[in-house]
């Protein structure tokens, strides 16, 4: 994101050179002697592309996945099966990949409780309930240093998340100067676009947490 920010500052640089800077540069934190005048006010952010990213079959950016195997309910009532794709090439790369360990995988919480799945396949596939939430903030916080607006990242916590594990996460995201933050626990509505797939029969339940710092996990 370094990379990112500095080339967009030195475009926008190079286009206040050809046509002026924003009208606003007056005032602005851009207006003092040793800051370079820009086209643009502001030139970087995150924006929430999780749709956009299923379009184009690509990563839906600093989010970890969400879940091997899931369904997508989307607004006409569909539920579509997906699996990640990279699972999938890796298990057929690796020779353990059936019809059978679909299933397994859908059922299972992590990678580590399935059966034939290596370890360090297991270990590389992290969904997004076993990042503990701490975590998650340290992730926007790093990519937020090197973005002008807001970073879209969403906390996912578990169902049975407390009031206290929420205002403990909006206290830190403030402390390490993220400029947005958002908490979602886990089927706190009744319908939501994403979730684990599960055999049949079985309750959602969700993935459990590792977190040494009190407060944020419920620890």
């Amino acid at each position: 994101m370094h990379f990112i920010g500095s080339e967009a500052d030195r475009a926008s640089a190079a286009l206040a050179d050809e046509r002026g800077p924003f009208p606003n540069l007056a005032g602005s934190i851009y207006d003092r002697p040793a800051s370079p005048a820009y086209r643009n006010a502001c030139r970087t952010t995150v924006a929430p592309t999780g749709t956009l990213s299923i379009i184009a079959g690509c990563s839906s950016g600093i989010e970890p996945i969400f879940a091997l195997a899931l369904e997508r309910r989307v607004l006409d009532g569909a539920r579509l099966f997906e699996i990640h794709p990279l699972f999938e090439q890796a298990a057929r790369e690796r020779g353990f990949w059936s019809r059978a360990l679909l299933d397994r995988v859908a059922g299972a919480r992590t990678l580590h409780e399935v059966r034939g799945v290596p370890e360090d396949v297991a270990d590389l596939f992290v969904t997004a309930h076993q990042v503990p939430p701490a975590r998650h903030v340290e992730v926007q916080a790093a990519f937020q240093e090197h973005v002008d607006n807001a970073v879209s990242k969403t906390v996912n916590l578990p169902q049975d998340a407390t009031p206290e594990d929420v205002d403990a996460i909006y206290r830190m995201a403030y402390e390490m100067r993220c400029k947005g933050i958002t908490v979602y626990r886990d089927t706190s509505r009744s319908e939501q676009v994403l979730v684990r797939a599960v055999t049949e029969g079985e309750e959602l339940e969700p993935a459990p947490l590792s977190c040494n710092r009190p407060g944020v996990c419920g620890t």
